[in-house]
């Protein structure tokens, strides 16, 4: 599956967070995703795919969905997760559903937006700048299909379904940290991961939640120029480690930069940020799928 690079601005009539719900629609659609829902005729527009996984042949269920307040100047993205589609059910009421917030902006939003045929990735640069993200559809379970059918992940930038935070707000921080350390099932991280038992539950991300790789004292860098991708792979203490995202690496920030990128046996990776955070570990790349 391919990616995309681009911007969108406000006009015709629509706001740039707006603009990136058609943007998503479009390349969706074009490239083997069901569009089962856009509706841009009420205050929140939304949108709601079906991806047909590695195979082909299974129904994953995600959405965006815009919300906004000019008052208080903020314009951000609902990024979901369900287990099925009832056509008449509102967004927030889809089966299943499991909604985080992501800080967008109404002026113009560069973009990374990247899907294979199980999972969704949008990176957007926004304000000041800052960096947002998100991260919709299936992991790569360390497990057999029977045995871990709907590994979905909805990873955000905000603890709350739609929180009302501007993209300025300095304490979010991306999904794939995890819950940062943070006891399994925590309420507070912007990541939940769907279990067998049909609950979303918080779990922690290595590296992230090691301490020798991530302490200030430990410069993890490159070798000679070579930064090593690490896997991001989701764990908890209580049950061991459940997968890895599908495309997301830990990087080092070592004598690097947001929105370098990459070139690995072939395939490209661009690197992002942890919102406005620029130390070694506040680093990740995102696999753009060719």
């Amino acid at each position: 599956m391919p990616h995309q690079i681009g911007f969108v601005e406000a006009g015709g009539g629509k706001l740039a967070h707006q603009k990136m719900l058609e943007v998503v629609a479009t390349f969706a659609a074009a490239n083997g995703w069901t569009v089962l829902r856009f509706d841009d005729t009420q205050a929140k527009h939304e949108l709601i795919l079906k991806a047909p996984g590695l195979s082909g042949t299974e129904e994953i269920f995600v959405g965006l969905r815009t919300y906004d307040n000019a008052s208080a100047d903020y314009y951000n993205l609902t990024a979901a997760g369900f287990i099925g589609y009832v056509p008449s059910n509102a967004f927030d009421a889809q089966p299943g559903a499991l909604l985080r917030g992501v800080p967008a902006h109404n002026n113009r939003i560069d973009y990374w937006l990247t899907l294979n045929g199980q999972r969704l990735i949008l990176a957007m640069k926004v304000g000041t700048p800052v960096y947002e993200s998100l991260y919709l559809g299936k992991i790569l379970p360390y497990a057999r299909p029977k045995q871990y059918p709907y590994p979905v992940a909805v990873g955000g930038m905000l603890k709350d379904p739609e929180t009302a935070a501007r993209f300025s707000e300095t304490s979010h921080t991306c999904w794939v940290r995890g819950t940062s350390g943070r006891s399994a099932g925590s309420n507070y991280d912007s990541i939940r991961l769907r279990f067998n038992d049909g609950q979303w539950r918080g779990v922690e991300s290595y590296p992230w939640n090691n301490a020798e790789l991530t302490s200030s004292s430990y410069n993890v860098r490159d070798t000679n120029g070579h930064y090593p991708l690490t896997p991001v792979i989701l764990n908890d203490a209580i049950s061991g480690l459940y997968g890895e995202f599908d495309g997301v690496f830990h990087i080092s920030g070592f004598n690097n930069a947001v929105e370098n990128t990459l070139q690995i046996n072939g395939e490209q990776y661009v690197v992002m940020q942890d919102v406005w955070r620029t130390g070694h570990t506040d680093y990740y790349a995102i696999r753009m799928d060719a």
